[in-house]
């Protein structure tokens, strides 16, 4: 079977998996069709991230010892199946089991897929590569979104299924075009897979740069849910929409604008790494960090419809261009490729133990005092990550550790 270029794959995935629904169609749908409460939404993102936390380690383990590609295989079908489950369900309690599900089948391609790329064209070239990726992203997911309004105008249960079945062709499509050059395979036992774990904490012990990252990522996870799984219902329930406005088409036209924006600001972040290096990398996490946090309260207290919505669309904005930047740090920092899948995965367990533990917290919160509160709880906690940034981006933190070799 012949395999495409690496750098092809990546771009092609990274546009044609954006062109699902997106997350603003799929709550609609559980806030509409399911009428989840919210604790129910806290819980499902609980239920997804404590899944998380338990697997994350083990399946980069696997992806490091075995096959990377065959790691993101089972993740995309898996991620697949899962979405196309909860589009047909109509329990609620099935449909958060269904999102666990999600959440196992999400660690086996966390990890495993940024370290593929790393190896398959070097770790010192991702940095453009995942922010071209996400604007990539952009345009697929405005293309994306624009079907899903149309699906969802009619059918929101349609439109989740059809995210589902491009998960389930990005799987396919892994399985048969998907090259794995810059792997090398371990020993296929015990002793491989406790090795791999082992040299992976030992190595991430020994850099602090590392482990401030990893706190950030305990942080932001903690205040993660109340935005994730309530924002939707915020405006449903406490602002409102105007009667001229319908819910699929507001959201949808946020969501189109905040798309049109991130492309064009991708841009500008492309060629400031690529001119000042990977050192630029904390500021902008701090300064985009800073500005969510802020975002995120004024969604929370506004009552203005128009006002709330703008304001969705900059935390939207500043909330899009963290991922690729913190991977592109991370990946950099991780330089024994033989743990990469493992030190990512390590770094989405921190997320997922701050969410598990933050989202029940913050669902409490907002069924008794209410969704405004929630939100701004969530955003307080996690501005203490944007100071983090700023401290981890001093020069200082910039001087790697050189590290004896490891067994394994």
């Amino acid at each position: 079977m012949n395999r495409v270029d690496a750098r092809r794959l990546f771009y092609g995935l990274s546009f044609g998996r954006a062109l699902g629904v997106g997350w603003v169609i799929f709550d609609l749908y559980l806030v509409r069709v399911l009428q989840f409460s919210p604790l129910q939404l806290i819980l499902m993102g609980t239920v997804m991230e404590g899944t998380i936390f338990v697997t994350q380690v083990p399946t980069g383990v696997l992806a490091d010892t075995f096959s990377r590609r065959l790691s993101i295989v089972v993740g995309f079908l898996g991620m697949g199946a899962a979405i196309v489950g909860v589009g047909v369900s109509s329990t609620p309690w099935i449909v958060i089991g269904l999102w666990g599900c999600w959440g196992l089948a999400y660690t086996f391609q966390s990890g495993a897929y940024e370290a593929w790329i790393a190896d398959e064209i070097g770790a010192e070239n991702v940095g453009s590569l995942f922010l071209r990726g996400e604007r990539l992203g952009s345009v697929g997911s405005l293309l994306g979104l624009a079907g899903g309004v149309a699906i969802g105008y009619f059918s929101l249960r349609a439109a989740v299924v059809s995210t589902g079945c491009i998960e389930l062709a990005a799987g396919v499509t892994c399985l048969f075009l998907m090259p794995e050059t810059g792997f090398v395979r371990r020993q296929r036992s015990a002793q491989a897979l406790w090795a791999t774990t082992a040299s992976a904490f030992r190595f991430m012990r020994a850099r602090t740069l590392i482990l401030i990252l990893v706190a950030t990522e305990l942080i932001a996870g903690f205040g993660a849910e109340a935005f994730d799984r309530l924002t939707e219902a915020h405006v449903i329930r406490d602002v409102g929409f105007p009667a001229a406005v319908n819910p699929v088409f507001g959201f949808g036209a946020v969501s189109a604008v905040s798309m049109v924006f991130g492309f064009f600001a991708v841009g500008p972040l492309i060629r400031r790494v690529d001119e000042e290096g990977i050192g630029v990398v904390g500021r902008l996490l701090a300064l985009f960090t800073a500005l969510t946090v802020a975002a995120q309260i004024l969604f929370a207290v506004g009552s203005s419809f128009w006002f709330v919505m703008a304001i969705f669309l900059v935390a939207i904005l500043a909330r899009n261009m963290l991922s690729p930047l913190y991977t592109t740090w991370l990946n950099d920092l991780v330089t024994d490729s033989s743990i990469r899948a493992t030190a990512l995965s390590i770094s989405g367990q921190a997320n997922a133990i701050g969410q598990a533990a933050g989202g029940p917290v913050l669902g409490v919160v907002g069924n008794v005092f209410g969704i405004p509160y929630a939100l701004v709880a969530g955003a307080l906690t996690t501005l203490p990550a944007a100071a983090l940034y700023a401290r981890a981006s001093r020069p200082a933190g910039q001087m790697p550790v050189e590290l004896p070799q490891t067994a394994g």
